[in-house]
């Protein structure tokens, strides 16, 4: 059973977010340990889907739509990194999760970790998936938004955005089918065609404080067991997610061969035996079933 909740985040943002614990009691509370799944920028919570279905008989799994992305509110701000980390940590109070595994992918990992330096009262474990700690520069955000501009909006059916991102996109070499798939996910058909369900001003709000910023003391303040996981052909490079790995107290390192960025939704069976792996690995106890 998927349930649809509402959390209240920072400024009384309305953020929407998915229960994928099959058989919970209607307040969640079925002893089911917290994983709280927090997907990157652009991304929205049903690119967890089969993360959260596959871990939902042993943890409460819950995927958050972010400040303006999905289907929650989308305010023309702040997208500050202290907005972000507000509304992480509303949703794990007001959900009952902690402590909570927290699962980042991209910007939401970096808000995991964040999290986790902050409130280690409300963290038991992290997956940083495909986070870099350096700060990117001012020419990153440049081309973003050069990229952006690139978009031919608006697109004239899902066909189109899945062909464009996954083979046109003259930003990606070499070409990665299966972004098309994970881009068709976040477009919204409209009276002209087909476009984002998000504001692209409102991602490059979101993505300036930390592109300018390194977090490697933010590491260093993680106590609780940390997995930094890479596609090998991802943006995070094996040297700095290593270097990430020795800086983090209790730090470990898993790659995924064949998978970019998006390594969840590229080489899914690789990811979840990861995830899973590591929650039996840091003792995260599990409920026990029937079968167990």
């Amino acid at each position: 059973m998927i349930r649809r909740i509402e959390v209240t985040g920072a400024g009384s943002v309305r953020l929407a977010a998915w229960d994928y614990a099959a058989e919970s009691k209607e307040d969640g509370s079925d002893g089911r340990p917290g994983v709280l799944l927090l997907h990157g920028l652009m991304g929205r919570a049903s690119h967890w889907a089969g993360t959260a279905r596959r871990l939902a008989p042993r943890y409460r799994a819950i995927a958050l739509d972010q400040r303006g992305h999905g289907r929650s509110d989308k305010p023309e701000g702040p997208y500050s990194r202290e907005a972000y980390l507000a509304d992480a940590e509303a949703a794990v109070e007001q959900l009952g999760l902690a402590p909570v595994t927290l699962v980042g992918h991209s910007m939401g990992a970096l808000t995991a970790w964040q999290l986790a330096a902050r409130r280690p009262d409300l963290v038991r474990a992290v997956v940083v998936c495909d986070m870099r700690a350096a700060a990117l520069g001012e020419a990153s955000q440049r081309d973003w938004e050069s990229w952006f501009a690139s978009w031919p909006l608006p697109f004239a059916s899902l066909a189109d955005v899945r062909k464009w991102f996954g083979e046109d996109d003259p930003w990606v070499d070499p070409p990665r089918p299966t972004r098309g798939d994970f881009y068709t996910e976040i477009m919204e058909e409209r009276g002209d065609g087909w476009r984002p369900v998000f504001a692209r001003r409102h991602m490059l709000r979101s993505r300036a404080p930390w592109i300018l910023d390194a977090h490697w003391e933010e590491l260093t303040q993680v106590r609780c067991p940390a997995l930094v996981v890479r596609g090998l052909e991802g943006e995070l490079g094996r040297a700095e997610a290593q270097e990430m790995v020795r800086v983090l107290p209790r730090g470990s390192y898993a790659e995924i061969p064949d998978a970019g960025h998006l390594v969840h939704w590229e080489q899914p069976t690789a990811w979840y035996e990861t995830v899973e792996r590591f929650l039996e690995e840091s003792a995260i106890p599990r409920q026990r079933t029937e079968t167990s």
